[in-house]
């Protein structure tokens, strides 16, 4: 099971010029291997960028790409890394929903397609990471 991380499925929502073509045929390779999955951080981000008509439960499914709820586990792990997050010294903003998309991941899947591997990688050691970009 692979996770997505909210930009990749951005990217090919809105036929974003410069990375849709790449977020797709990552997509595509995912699913030809396995299950596609994404939490309810990624959804709340995703829907929150639709047209209020759309309804995103009903676009993945389309996509064949899965919801699957973040555990109790990941969602501590999450704010346990979000707390380390908050004592470094770092000049970019991170929200809390990238630390639930992270633990998702590493704790429940065996990779993130994403194109904010550097972020994902400092964080959540040992996580795989697909990069449509690379």
């Amino acid at each position: 099971m692979i996770a997505l991380d909210s930009s990749v499925l951005i990217d090919t929502l809105i036929a974003d010029p410069r990375f849709a073509q790449a977020s797709e045929a990552c997509i595509e390779q995912a699913l030809a291997k396995g299950e596609v999955v994404v939490c309810e951080a990624v959804v709340a981000e995703v829907q929150a960028m639709l047209d209020t008509k759309a309804n995103l439960m009903e676009v993945l499914e389309q996509l064949g790409i899965r919801y699957e709820p973040t555990s109790q586990t990941a969602a501590m792990r999450a704010g346990h890394m979000y707390q380390r997050f908050g004592s470094r010294a770092e000049k970019r903003e991170r929200v809390m929903a990238e630390f639930l998309i992270g633990a998702h991941a590493l704790l429940q899947c065996s990779a993130l397609i994403t194109r904010d591997s550097a972020f994902y990688r400092d964080y959540f050691k040992g996580l795989k990471i697909i990069d449509p970009t690379h």
